[in-house]
């Protein structure tokens, strides 16, 4: 908000230093630069779309017809040859020996949705060419992230001859090494950041490696597997004489589908080849055979219903997969068991595939409230701990926290603050009281500018274990090192960070018009699916908006706003925002930073606005500026006419004192004037305005009809004791005063 001090600013005081920077809105089309104007104005006749459209394009690199044709097509990305990856013909001859010798082949993966996606889809292949095979992935919390030798014994013990690994093993040099010596061969599969010294192994595909020259090395893990899958058909076409294109086909057809649901939500930048994989696996999924995927759609999009009842379509988009698919395939690694959700991809009977699409929504909402409960730890925590003067990082820690949702918490945390987070657990190591050599886990996420691998490396004395993206990572660490640790990233932090860095920022594609917004523009905006990362859902700032309703969904949890503009009105959600947080009352004016959506209710389609971030527009903050200065006036015995509805009568004064009377009862004596005016603004009668407002407080303080303080501008702090005695307000100077000041 542009005035005023929140509630959630009272009692979060990290919020307002954050709040002091500011949320940067970077447009990235501005109207007015000729070149670019004839440019988007030309595609927009020649493709025949509009010029919005035409603007998302050029900002994604797309300034001719020719290439803007090519994308909407989804003709400008190709599968690279899986040769191009160093290691992979090494990768497949292994593979192909295992099998044909009969060895014991175990799939060793990680427990997110990327890993799970990749340990389903080398199994399922592998099993299709006959192989004997098993797949192996770690309890997070027992165990931890990755390879380790106690994992490596017990697969030994089950006469495991060759361990490939999906999403994981780049940075298991010892575990590699340990493995071989108890016989056990290792190919290893991974996206992950290499370090200087790769693990000896019989094969190690990363598109990361230094002397790798694939030309798209952002491909997630599974996606690696697609590709060692698309190499290993191509030799198999090969020996066959069929053509290798073949091969490719056969691994697109099979298995688009898993790939495109671990690309997404591992976040990977949804360009070249990956738009190409995700653009197949949806339509995949769209029209999907997999009994168990099938499953977890239909769960997930008619959660309610009952097995009779005819299940509700849903659009199979990015954001359906990254946002009502993934957090149930991922919640299963996080507080239960990994292995539940490759069952779920394998399951070969519609029975078995609903019973584990239930498990894993209902581990999904106990995940949701154990999220909440930590993220509201989390906060408390960093109110206590945190420097603003002096931490570029925050970095928090607790004995109890689940360590397979702190991911989510830093996440969440980052988001919120705009700054880089790392939350370490010691849930399960301690023993019965704290020592120094407990160790923790922890998840880590950053911001643009400072890569948490490397800034980690910086501190790789300290840590027992690390590794990860630029973005996020993960590390063990012991008790008695996390403030040495701390320090030194923050150390580094300050090197590396701006304070350009630390402002979070949106980047929306361009201004647009109230009116253009239409359900033929929101179809319109679907051409340029699927989006994610690089190649973002289209965010527009809408200027200037009257709010004409505001409506709390989910019992308070989320907003739904009415908003209006020269005739035009529609409706707008705001997921996870309160409608106190909000800071806006109905007849406020703003700004919205939102995506333009279809809604679908009943077979009818509306378009709808999913808000990011908001502000008072300019010309609505002038006017509240101007009620400041108008108060200031007016006490400084300005004189005002009668229509200006400034001097208060006796309802004002019970309204606003009855107020007061709830709040301070429910032990919330505390909050800003806006907060007070957008109470009073949810009460019958006449509205009482700012200037108005201001006069009573100060007379009922006048009066003792309540204790004031005013720690800050416009935000105060209440004592308001019922004694049964009434006070004539005509006593009051001040309102005497006032009075005589308005003119006749």
């Amino acid at each position: 908000m542009a005035y005023g001090v929140s509630e959630q600013e009272k009692h979060y005081p990290i919020m307002k230093e954050i709040k002091k920077r500011d949320k940067i809105w970077n447009i990235l089309y501005r109207e007015g630069n000729e070149e670019a104007d004839a440019i988007t104005k030309r595609m927009a006749e020649e493709l025949s779309l509009s010029e919005t459209v035409c603007r998302l394009l050029y900002n994604r690199g797309y300034k001719n017809t020719q290439d803007a044709q090519c994308f909407l097509r989804n003709e400008d990305a190709v599968l690279h040859s899986p040769f191009l990856l160093q290691d992979l013909d090494r990768a497949v001859a292994r593979i192909k020996e295992a099998i044909e010798q009969k060895e014991q082949i175990c799939v060793y993966g990680d427990y997110d949705v990327d890993g799970v996606t990749a340990v389903s889809m080398m199994y399922l292949y592998l099993t299709s060419l006959g192989a004997k095979v098993g797949y192996y992935i770690p309890s997070r919390a027992g165990e931890g992230y990755g390879l380790s030798c106690d994992a490596i014994d017990r697969l030994k013990k089950k006469g495991v001859d060759l361990i490939i690994t999906v999403d994981t093993g780049i940075t298991a040099s010892e575990e590699a090494l340990y493995a071989k010596s108890i016989g056990i061969d290792m190919v290893i599969t991974d996206h992950h950041e290499c370090r200087p010294d790769l693990p000896n192994a019989c094969a190690v595909v990363n598109p990361h490696r230094i002397d790798c020259g694939y030309p798209f090395p952002e491909l997630a893990g599974v996606g690696v597997v697609f590709k060692l899958l698309c190499g290993f058909e191509m030799i198999n076409c090969r020996e066959k004489g069929i053509s290798e294109i073949e091969g490719v086909r056969h691994i697109c057809r099979e298995y688009a589908d898993l790939a495109a649901i671990g690309t997404i939500a591992d976040v990977m930048p949804i360009i070249d080849e990956n738009r190409l994989i995700v653009a197949m696996g949806l339509k995949m999924i769209a029209e999907t055979k997999r009994l168990g995927l099938a499953a977890l759609i239909d769960v997930s999009s008619n959660p309610t219903a009952s097995s009779y009842d005819t299940p509700k379509k849903r659009k199979i988009t990015s954001g359906f997969i990254g946002y009502g698919i993934a957090p149930k395939i991922n919640a299963a690694g996080r507080i239960s068991n990994a292995s539940k959700a490759v069952e779920l991809l394998l399951a070969e009977d519609e029975q078995t595939a609903h019973m584990y699409a239930e498990e894993l929504c209902s581990i999904n909402r106990q995940r949701q409230i154990d999220e909440n409960r930590i993220a509201e730890q989390a906060k408390k925590k960093i109110e206590q701990s945190f420097d603003p003067e002096n931490d570029r990082v925050i970095v928090i820690k607790d004995d109890s926290w689940q360590q397979g949702i702190i991911g989510i918490v830093s996440s969440r945390i980052t988001e919120k603050y705009g700054l880089p987070s790392i939350l370490i657990s010691f849930d399960g190591a301690t023993r019965g009281y704290p020592s120094e050599d407990d160790t923790g886990k922890g998840s880590g996420r950053s911001v643009k500018g400072m890569n948490l691998v490397e800034a980690m490396n910086s501190c790789s004395d300290l840590l027992e274990k690390y590794g990860g993206h630029e973005l996020a990572a993960g590390l063990t660490v012991k008790r008695g090192k996390i403030d040495e640790f701390k320090k030194r990233l923050n150390e580094y932090a300050k090197e590396h960070l701006t304070e350009e860095n630390l402002r979070v920022s949106y980047e929306a594609d361009c201004e647009v018009e109230l009116d253009r917004v239409s359900l033929g523009f929101a179809t319109e905006l679907q051409l340029l699916e699927p989006f994610g990362v690089s190649n973002p859902t289209p965010l527009f700032v809408m200027r200037d908006l009257y709010v004409e309703r505001i409506m709390q969904i989910s019992s308070g949890k989320h907003t739904k706003l009415l908003v209006s503009k020269n005739g035009v009105r529609m409706y707008a959600m705001y997921f996870g925002m309160t409608e106190l947080a909000l800071g806006v009352r109905e007849g406020d004016r703003i700004d919205i930073l939102a995506n333009v959506d279809i809604n679908v209710y009943k077979n009818e389609k509306t378009v709808q606005l999913i808000v990011q971030d908001h502000k008072h527009s300019s010309s609505f903050v002038e006017e509240k500026d101007g009620e400041k200065r108008r108060y200031e006036e007016i006490k400084n015995g300005g004189e005002f006419l009668p229509q200006e509805n400034i001097v208060p009568d006796r309802n004002d004064f019970a309204k606003v004192y009855n107020l007061l009377r709830r709040l301070t009862r429910s032990g919330n004596d505390s909050m800003s004037i806006e907060s007070l005016l957008f109470m009073l603004s949810r009460e019958p009668g006449a509205p009482i305005g700012y200037v108005k407002l201001k006069f009573i407080i100060r007379i009922m303080h006048e009066l003792t009809i309540c204790g004031v303080e005013e720690p800050a501008p416009d935000f105060y702090v209440f004592t308001v004791e019922f004694t049964g005695t009434k006070t004539s307000i005509d006593k009051s100077n001040i309102l005497k005063k006032l009075k005589s000041q308005c003119k006749r």
